[in-house]
């Protein structure tokens, strides 16, 4: 009886082994599948650097525009009203 009963326990380690051992490559492959990005960092880099230059682009854009017509002809009339008295 305790043959059998240590045969069984051998044989239910071997099958826990063999599972343990699957369980380990399934899973490193499921790693490798899911984080495989080999291309997938350049196209990312170039839309960032594409989203960055059409934002910066506007930025300055919007910027230039304040600039010549909000900000310079009120700091114009005030430079040449602190210039203009007349003593």
């Amino acid at each position: 009886m305790k043959k059998i009963k240590s045969l069984v326990k051998s044989a239910v380690q071997k099958v826990k082994d063999v599972f343990a051992v699957q369980e380990a490559t399934l899973n490193a492959k499921a790693h490798s599948v899911l984080d495989g990005t080999k291309a997938e960092a350049y196209v990312d880099t170039g839309v960032k650097v594409l989203i960055a230059v059409v934002l910066g682009a506007l930025i300055l854009t919007l910027l230039y525009a304040l600039f010549n017509e909000t900000i310079m002809p009120t700091v114009k009339t005030r430079v040449e009203g602190l210039f203009n008295y007349a003593g």
